[in-house]
């Protein structure tokens, strides 16, 4: 999945720091992923034994990480999903909305590729009373229609004609992920609100650092995740999304402090670019007020989004570490 802030590369990196901090076991350790995405870093440290308390604002994300970090092994998946695979092909939400056969002006999908988005997801509601199935189909449809989505990067923009990846059949195919052995819990709530009704060892923070809100980059997931009725705005059909704090000069580093402050954590590792909106200096200033402090960088070269694919960028990926006092 292209993700927006994706640490894949930068795993090995975060493991290495955190377990040079907290120790190498970390089978009795309860790990929380705040802002958990792509699910991604919260899945690795499962794998690691720990009991993982994940959270992040989307709901495709939810769904994601409902799927991710699920306890023992799934019966008879394979079936199922060869049963919806042969769901003849339907106009749904999907096709009416961001397809360019529908009328709609939109090209987010090829029209084929838009009906059979509608077919599976329709189908998949047949399971919403078996949770463990129901989140293993929907994570796995939404990476699957990812992979055919015709954007640039993100769904904040469409591109006029069909690129050679969108005009390619969407082929559904199984998440790929681990069943751990410990039970998990999941939310999704705003980060400044769950706070204070968690606690653990280890808080992984990976708040947005940019203007960039996540709910209008990602909003066309949300739909397939929500499969509601809604009213699509302006030229790219972005539902009503719920704003983040740390997407805005003005708020972000208050969000971060609250954060901070009324984390009830041992250790707290923040993830932070250095072309983030709160300068590294500001970080640093504050979360000295609370503990211990240290920072780690790695440098991380990251490509630009489909158009601009040749154009690298270096910059720095920091570990903020706190020792609470």
């Amino acid at each position: 999945m292209n993700y927006i802030g994706s640490k894949a590369k930068l795993l090995p990196f975060i493991h290495a720091t955190i377990e040079a901090f907290v120790g190498h076991d970390l089978s009795s350790t309860v790990f929380c992923d705040l802002f958990a995405g792509s699910g991604i870093v919260g899945h690795s440290f499962a794998q690691k034994g720990c009991t993982i308390l994940s959270n992040d604002l989307e709901y495709y994300s939810y769904v994601l990480n409902q799927a991710l970090l699920q306890t023992g092994v799934l019966d008879d998946v394979s079936n199922i999903m060869e049963s919806l695979n042969e769901l003849p092909l339907k106009e749904g939400l999907i096709y009416d909305y961001y397809c360019h056969g529908s009328g709609s002006g939109r090209n987010y999908f090829s029209d084929e590729n838009g009906k059979k988005i509608d077919a599976l997801r329709q189908g998949i509601e047949a399971y919403k009373k078996d949770e463990k199935h129901y989140f293993f189909l929907l994570a796995s449809l939404l990476l699957s229609a990812d992979k055919v989505a015709n954007t640039a990067s993100v769904y904040s923009a469409f591109l006029k004609h069909l690129k050679p990846l969108a005009q390619i059949s969407l082929s559904f195919e199984p998440l790929d992920y681990q069943p751990t052995q410990k039970p998990h819990q999941i939310f999704c709530e705003d980060a400044n609100v769950l706070i204070s009704k968690l606690k653990g060892d280890i808080l992984y923070l990976d708040p947005p650092y940019n203007r960039r809100q996540y709910g209008a980059n990602y909003h066309i997931l949300n739909t397939i995740a929500h499969y509601d009725h809604f009213n699509p705005k302006g030229k790219t059909g972005v539902r009503s999304y719920e704003s983040s704090s740390f997407c805005k000069p003005i708020t972000a580093l208050r969000a971060l402090e609250k954060l901070i402050q009324e984390a009830q954590f041992s250790y707290i590792f923040l993830s932070y670019n250095d072309e983030g909106l709160i300068a590294c200096e500001e970080i640093a200033s504050m979360m000295k007020k609370y503990g211990k402090y240290n920072n780690v960088k790695v440098p991380h070269q990251r490509f630009k989004s489909y158009q601009n694919r040749l154009k690298k960028r270096l910059n720095y990926e920091h570990l903020h570490i706190l020792e609470k006092i």
